[in-house]
Formats: C-alpha cells, structure tokens, sequence
C-alpha cells in the first residue's frame, strides 16, 4: 500500500550558517562546501533505488531565498521543466529528465523573519536582552522575534501549507494498493521554519519546544502512520532498498 512521504530538506552550508548568525530575509550564497555537500547528498539520496525516487515526486516547494534555490539546482532531480527562478534557461534534456515534477516557489516556506534579530548569533541576543534588562532567557519557539515573527504567526503560515500539500497531492493516495503512486513531496528550506514544518506536521504547538535539529543540507522525512493521512508521523529511519543491495552483489 502506498504511503507518501515528504521530504524535508535543508538548504547547504552558508557564511552565516557556520558561525551561527540568525539569516532570515538576507540573501547569501552557499559556501563552496555547501555546494560541495548538496552535490554528495543527490549522488547519495536520489535515484531509482535511492531515498528520493524522482520518478514518484508529485510535487516540490522551495523558499523564495536563493540559497535553497540553488540547493534544488544542485541536487539534480532532473526536473523538465524550467525552473521558476531560472531566466529562461531550459530544463534537462530528454536524456536527462527524471521528473516532470512542478517546482512552487512560496512564502509560506520561507525562513522565520527574525526582525531585530537578523544577523545576530544567539549570544548576541542573549546579551542585548540582558542590557534592555528582558531575560536571557529567550526562546525563539516561546518568545518569537522583536520587529519579526511570533510562533503564532509562523504556525499560521505552515498549516496553511501542510492543508494544500495534503489535499492537493497525498489525501487521495495514502492506502491506494497501487506501489507506484506518484505522491512524494519535497520542501527545500531553512533550519527554524522546517523544524517548525516537523512539529506542525504532528499537530504540535510550537511553544511546547522543538527537541528537533537538522543540519545545513540535512535531509529529514515525514509521512504517515498505519497508511492514514488522520495519522501524520515523522519518519525516524527507513531500512534500505533491497535492490541496491542485489544490484551492488552483482
């Protein structure tokens, strides 16, 4: 029986992202070990007889920061079409093309606007709190963002998406008999807001805390329990395809 999965995915290695600074709205490219790590996690991940099966991609959502963007790009999915952001480019050749998958920019998945905290590390915060005489204690997932986003506002956006992402391309399919079902998602993004995305996935409330992490270029998975879409889970781990293993004994 078919259970759609979506998969979560961190965009690669930034200036910012390695020394801890809070990048929201400002743009900036990935590191050349960033891209260096994407490139490896396609090569790893995606394939016929891999994590991400492109052939079984519905559909796929991405931030409208370039960072993630150009993560997309590097994972090679193969997509036909030209991608949203690509100036007239075209997408792969024949020859190439492993998905005919619709590419969507939004909002709704972009990172949680940090406001005055922009560009600051968590240190920073801590400090300038402790000056204004506010705790130190500051808790992005209790707290939110002075001249930003509230946990509130931030769970608006991502149910909003999770209900299009469920009823557009996985409440028909989870059950269905049919093991080729074409209903995997990806959602190319940032730390906070797909750790938020994970919570909110199970119906959890940001300001119970997020115990979550995932790493710059990390890959996470959710999907459903019991073949129920009543049942969203995420997915801890998932045993490998038998067909890489007979194809690799060969």
């Amino acid at each position: 029986m078919t259970t759609p999965r979506v998969f979560i995915i961190r965009h690669g290695e930034t200036e910012w992202s390695l020394n801890g600074r809070h990048t929201g709205t400002t743009e900036l490219s990935l590191t050349a070990n960033g891209e260096k790590r994407i490139r490896a996690t396609g090569k790893a991940l995606v394939g016929d007889d891999r994590l991400i099966v492109p052939s079984k991609i519905v559909h796929i959502y991405v931030s409208p920061r370039r960072r993630a963007q150009r993560t997309l790009e590097l994972l090679d999915l193969g997509c036909h079409e030209r991608l949203p952001w690509a100036d007239g480019k075209a997408g792969h050749g024949e020859d190439d093309i492993l998905s005919k998958v619709k590419v969507q920019v939004t909002e709704d998945i972009r990172e949680w606007d940090y406001g005055y905290y922009e560009g600051k590390t968590s240190p920073q915060i801590r400090e300038e709190r402790k000056a204004k005489g506010l705790s130190e204690n500051w808790d992005i997932w209790k707290d939110g963002c002075p001249g930003g986003e509230s946990p509130e506002q931030v769970s608006e956006r991502l149910d909003r998406l999770i209900k299009d992402l469920r009823s557009r391309f996985q409440e028909k399919a989870v059950g269905e008999k049919s093991k080729d079902e074409k209903a995997d998602v990806l959602v190319i993004a940032h730390g906070h807001i797909l750790r938020a995305f994970a919570m909110r996935w199970i119906g959890r409330a940001l300001t119970d805390g997020v115990s979550l992490l995932l790493e710059a270029g990390g890959v996470g998975t959710l999907s459903y329990e019991h073949h129920r879409i009543e049942e969203p889970a995420i997915l801890l781990g998932g045993a490998f395809v038998v067909d890489l293993l007979d194809n690799l004994e060969k």
